[in-house]
Protein backbone atom coordinates (compact mmCIF):
# COMPACT_ATOMS: atom_id res chain seq x y z
CA UNK A 1 0.00 0.00 0.00
CA UNK A 2 1.41 3.66 -0.82
CA UNK A 3 1.90 6.26 1.79
CA UNK A 4 -0.53 8.01 -0.13
CA UNK A 5 -2.26 7.71 -3.23
CA UNK A 6 -4.66 10.00 -4.92
CA UNK A 7 -7.26 8.75 -7.37
CA UNK A 8 -9.36 10.36 -10.26
CA UNK A 9 -9.12 13.96 -8.60
CA UNK A 10 -11.16 16.68 -9.32
CA UNK A 11 -11.11 20.02 -7.92
CA UNK A 12 -13.05 23.21 -8.87
CA UNK A 13 -12.92 26.93 -8.02
CA UNK A 14 -16.34 28.43 -8.88
CA UNK A 15 -16.63 27.75 -12.36
CA UNK A 16 -12.89 26.52 -12.90
CA UNK A 17 -12.06 23.05 -13.13
CA UNK A 18 -8.72 23.20 -11.60
CA UNK A 19 -7.91 19.59 -10.91
CA UNK A 20 -9.03 16.97 -14.02
CA UNK A 21 -8.66 13.08 -13.35
CA UNK A 22 -5.93 13.75 -11.20
CA UNK A 23 -4.37 10.14 -10.18
CA UNK A 24 -0.08 9.60 -8.27
CA UNK A 25 1.46 8.08 -5.81
CA UNK A 26 4.01 8.30 -3.03
CA UNK A 27 5.56 5.38 -1.41
CA UNK A 28 6.99 5.05 1.97
CA UNK A 29 10.94 6.94 1.92
CA UNK A 30 10.32 8.53 -1.62
CA UNK A 31 10.79 12.19 -2.89
CA UNK A 32 8.12 12.79 -5.36
CA UNK A 33 8.55 15.56 -8.09
CA UNK A 34 5.46 17.17 -9.48
CA UNK A 35 6.01 19.91 -12.07
CA UNK A 36 4.44 21.95 -14.65
CA UNK A 37 3.85 25.37 -15.76
CA UNK A 38 2.09 27.97 -13.89
CA UNK A 39 -1.74 27.25 -13.40
CA UNK A 40 -0.81 23.28 -14.07
CA UNK A 41 -2.48 22.79 -10.59
CA UNK A 42 0.96 21.63 -8.51
CA UNK A 43 -0.59 23.94 -5.75
CA UNK A 44 -3.89 23.01 -5.90
CA UNK A 45 -3.14 19.14 -5.68
CA UNK A 46 -0.87 20.01 -2.22
CA UNK A 47 -3.86 22.30 -1.06
CA UNK A 48 -6.38 19.59 -1.74
CA UNK A 49 -4.06 16.87 0.10
CA UNK A 50 -3.70 19.30 3.23
CA UNK A 51 -7.55 19.71 2.99
CA UNK A 52 -7.31 23.15 2.11
CA UNK A 53 -9.20 23.04 -0.87
CA UNK A 54 -12.45 20.20 -1.36
CA UNK A 55 -12.16 18.00 -4.31
CA UNK A 56 -15.66 17.38 -6.16
CA UNK A 57 -14.62 14.33 -6.89
CA UNK A 58 -12.01 11.46 -6.69
CA UNK A 59 -10.08 10.08 -3.12
CA UNK A 60 -6.90 10.68 -1.21
CA UNK A 61 -5.55 8.31 1.04
CA UNK A 62 -2.91 8.14 3.51
CA UNK A 63 -2.39 4.67 4.57
CA UNK A 64 -5.62 3.89 2.60
CA UNK A 65 -7.18 5.88 5.00
CA UNK A 66 -9.17 8.61 3.52
CA UNK A 67 -8.74 12.05 3.79
CA UNK A 68 -11.55 13.42 1.90
CA UNK A 69 -13.82 14.53 4.66
CA UNK A 70 -10.66 15.63 7.35
CA UNK A 71 -9.93 18.97 8.35
CA UNK A 72 -6.24 20.20 8.02
CA UNK A 73 -5.86 20.29 11.47
CA UNK A 74 -6.84 16.47 11.52
CA UNK A 75 -4.61 15.59 8.30
CA UNK A 76 -1.64 17.15 10.49
CA UNK A 77 -2.08 15.29 13.19
CA UNK A 78 -2.03 12.21 10.64
CA UNK A 79 1.46 13.06 9.53
CA UNK A 80 1.12 15.52 6.47
CA UNK A 81 3.35 19.04 6.72
CA UNK A 82 2.66 21.64 4.42
CA UNK A 83 5.42 24.04 3.36
CA UNK A 84 3.23 26.06 1.32
CA UNK A 85 4.32 28.39 -1.72
CA UNK A 86 5.66 32.08 -0.63
CA UNK A 87 6.58 30.53 3.10
CA UNK A 88 3.75 32.30 4.25
CA UNK A 89 5.72 32.73 7.64
CA UNK A 90 4.18 34.63 10.66
CA UNK A 91 6.39 38.26 10.29
CA UNK A 92 5.50 39.70 13.31
CA UNK A 93 6.30 36.82 15.50
CA UNK A 94 9.73 35.50 16.56
CA UNK A 95 11.53 32.16 14.77
CA UNK A 96 10.87 30.68 18.26
CA UNK A 97 7.05 31.56 18.00
CA UNK A 98 6.57 30.07 14.14
CA UNK A 99 8.46 26.52 15.17
CA UNK A 100 5.68 26.38 18.05
CA UNK A 101 2.96 26.79 16.09
CA UNK A 102 4.34 23.99 13.74
CA UNK A 103 3.94 21.98 16.82
CA UNK A 104 0.90 22.87 17.82
CA UNK A 105 -0.21 19.32 17.80
CA UNK A 106 2.37 17.65 19.79
CA UNK A 107 1.51 16.88 23.51
CA UNK A 108 4.56 15.55 24.89
CA UNK A 109 7.48 17.88 25.80
CA UNK A 110 9.87 15.55 24.99
CA UNK A 111 8.27 14.81 21.26
CA UNK A 112 8.43 18.52 21.34
CA UNK A 113 11.67 19.23 22.55
CA UNK A 114 13.76 16.55 20.09
CA UNK A 115 11.71 17.96 17.20
CA UNK A 116 12.99 21.38 17.91
CA UNK A 117 16.60 19.83 18.68
CA UNK A 118 16.20 18.46 14.93
CA UNK A 119 15.16 21.27 13.28
CA UNK A 120 17.67 23.73 14.80
CA UNK A 121 20.61 20.98 13.99
CA UNK A 122 19.13 20.93 9.99
CA UNK A 123 18.73 24.73 9.89
CA UNK A 124 21.42 26.56 12.30
CA UNK A 125 20.57 29.91 11.33
CA UNK A 126 17.54 29.33 12.38
CA UNK A 127 19.57 28.30 16.34
CA UNK A 128 20.96 31.81 15.65
CA UNK A 129 18.01 33.64 14.87
CA UNK A 130 15.39 32.13 17.43
CA UNK A 131 14.54 35.36 19.20
CA UNK A 132 14.56 37.24 16.09
CA UNK A 133 11.21 38.36 14.02
CA UNK A 134 10.53 36.47 11.09
CA UNK A 135 9.96 39.79 9.11
CA UNK A 136 13.19 40.40 9.37
CA UNK A 137 14.49 36.94 7.91
CA UNK A 138 16.25 36.71 4.84
CA UNK A 139 13.99 35.53 2.28
CA UNK A 140 16.63 32.07 2.14
CA UNK A 141 15.94 32.71 5.99
CA UNK A 142 12.16 32.40 6.02
CA UNK A 143 12.28 29.46 3.40
CA UNK A 144 14.22 27.34 6.13
CA UNK A 145 11.97 28.15 8.49
CA UNK A 146 8.68 27.61 6.54
CA UNK A 147 10.05 23.97 6.35
CA UNK A 148 11.26 23.97 9.85
CA UNK A 149 8.17 24.59 10.74
CA UNK A 150 6.23 21.91 9.00
CA UNK A 151 8.73 19.45 10.29
CA UNK A 152 7.85 20.74 14.02
CA UNK A 153 4.79 18.38 13.58
CA UNK A 154 6.93 14.87 12.79
CA UNK A 155 5.59 14.53 9.64
CA UNK A 156 5.76 10.98 7.83
CA UNK A 157 4.97 13.17 4.34
CA UNK A 158 6.50 16.68 4.00
CA UNK A 159 5.07 18.89 1.10
CA UNK A 160 6.94 21.40 -0.12
CA UNK A 161 5.61 23.95 -2.69
CA UNK A 162 8.32 25.49 -4.73
CA UNK A 163 10.88 25.80 -1.62
CA UNK A 164 13.79 27.44 -4.44
CA UNK A 165 11.92 30.26 -5.98
CA UNK A 166 13.49 33.18 -5.24
CA UNK A 167 16.69 32.18 -3.95
CA UNK A 168 20.13 32.94 -4.80
CA UNK A 169 21.74 29.81 -6.47
CA UNK A 170 24.04 29.43 -3.48
CA UNK A 171 20.82 28.98 -1.48
CA UNK A 172 18.71 27.07 -4.43
CA UNK A 173 22.13 24.82 -3.51
CA UNK A 174 21.40 24.34 0.27
CA UNK A 175 17.82 23.43 0.35
CA UNK A 176 18.23 20.79 -2.06
CA UNK A 177 20.83 19.37 -0.44
CA UNK A 178 18.86 19.55 2.90
CA UNK A 179 15.55 18.54 1.49
CA UNK A 180 18.07 15.32 0.05
CA UNK A 181 18.88 15.20 3.84
CA UNK A 182 15.94 14.58 5.49
CA UNK A 183 14.44 12.19 3.19
CA UNK A 184 17.49 10.32 3.87
CA UNK A 185 17.02 10.57 7.58
CA UNK A 186 13.42 8.85 7.13
CA UNK A 187 11.09 11.80 5.98
CA UNK A 188 8.97 11.04 2.56
CA UNK A 189 9.08 14.11 0.31
CA UNK A 190 6.22 15.26 -2.12
CA UNK A 191 8.11 18.39 -4.01
CA UNK A 192 6.37 20.89 -6.14
CA UNK A 193 9.26 22.59 -7.95
CA UNK A 194 9.63 25.35 -10.77
CA UNK A 195 13.69 23.72 -10.83
CA UNK A 196 12.49 20.53 -12.54
CA UNK A 197 15.71 19.70 -13.67
CA UNK A 198 16.60 19.75 -9.88
CA UNK A 199 13.89 18.21 -8.60
CA UNK A 200 14.54 15.05 -10.42
CA UNK A 201 18.09 14.96 -10.14
CA UNK A 202 17.02 14.35 -6.25
CA UNK A 203 13.90 12.88 -6.47
CA UNK A 204 13.12 8.93 -7.57
CA UNK A 205 9.61 9.65 -9.65
CA UNK A 206 8.13 12.03 -11.01
CA UNK A 207 4.28 13.54 -11.98
CA UNK A 208 3.97 16.40 -15.06
CA UNK A 209 0.99 18.14 -14.97
CA UNK A 210 -0.58 20.24 -17.93
CA UNK A 211 -3.73 22.21 -17.46
CA UNK A 212 -4.82 20.32 -14.60
CA UNK A 213 -4.33 16.69 -15.61
CA UNK A 214 -1.24 14.24 -15.16
CA UNK A 215 0.63 14.63 -18.68
CA UNK A 216 3.77 12.26 -18.03
CA UNK A 217 5.02 10.29 -15.26
CA UNK A 218 8.16 7.94 -14.69
CA UNK A 219 11.38 7.86 -12.62
CA UNK A 220 13.02 10.68 -12.61
CA UNK A 221 16.07 9.69 -14.64
CA UNK A 222 13.68 8.90 -17.26
CA UNK A 223 11.57 12.23 -16.82
CA UNK A 224 15.12 13.97 -17.38
CA UNK A 225 15.81 11.76 -20.00
CA UNK A 226 12.77 12.43 -22.01
CA UNK A 227 13.01 14.96 -25.35
CA UNK A 228 9.14 16.11 -24.23
CA UNK A 229 9.80 16.82 -20.64
CA UNK A 230 13.04 18.48 -21.62
CA UNK A 231 12.01 20.90 -24.33
CA UNK A 232 9.05 21.45 -22.25
CA UNK A 233 9.81 21.64 -18.50
CA UNK A 234 14.00 21.55 -18.30
CA UNK A 235 15.30 24.09 -20.10
CA UNK A 236 18.81 24.15 -21.30
CA UNK A 237 21.36 21.85 -18.84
Amino acid sequence: MSLLSISGLDVHYGGIQALRGVSLRVEEGEIVALLGGNGAGKTTTLRAISGLVRASRGEIALDGASLRKRSPDAIVRLGIGHAPEGRRVFGGMTVRENLDLGAYAVRSRAAFAQRLEYVLATFPRLHERLEQTAGTLSGGEQQMLAIGRALMSGPRLLMLDEPSLGLAPVLVQTIFRVIAEINARGTTVLLVEQNARQALRIAARGYVLETGRVAFEGTGANLLADPAVADAYLGSA
